[in-house]
């Protein structure tokens, strides 16, 4: 169907899927995208995942929604999700038109959304 490069990757590293957007995502990809990631968070188990959208240099208000509902729908499948490598200039925009991704964790890079799951994972242990 789509020869093209892949627009979206989705990889495990253990129980975390780490899916880095590659490329803006028109809404039907956005939506597509949201339901594959949905779909393998079950299928691998998930308890972590990292959104990786350091290559965009736009977030609309559409895929700011999309991104806090697969954050929803993660957690109610048991999973936390961290967005990562926000650009500076996108993060500004955001911000000036009043956008946010509400309770959603984000952090700098991959390396720090990693810490912060695996913090995550350290203070949850204990409480088990």
């Amino acid at each position: 169907m789509n020869s093209g490069p892949a627009l979206v990757s989705i990889l495990r590293q253990g129980d975390t899927l780490v899916a880095s957007v590659h490329t803006a995502l028109d809404d039907s990809e956005m939506v597509r995208f949201q339901h594959d990631l949905v779909r393998q968070i079950g299928e691998h188990r998930a308890r972590g995942i990292i959104i990786d959208v350091a290559a965009l240099d736009v977030i609309d208000s559409f895929a700011s929604r999309t991104l806090r509902s697969i954050a929803d729908i993660a957690r109610l499948r048991g999973a936390v999700t961290v967005i990562v490598g926000i650009q500076p200039d996108v993060a500004f925009a955001m911000v000036c038109l009043g956008m946010d991704m509400g309770e959603v964790p984000t952090a700098l890079d991959l390396e720090e959304g990693l810490a912060y799951l695996s913090r995550l994972r350290g203070l949850g242990s204990s409480h088990g």
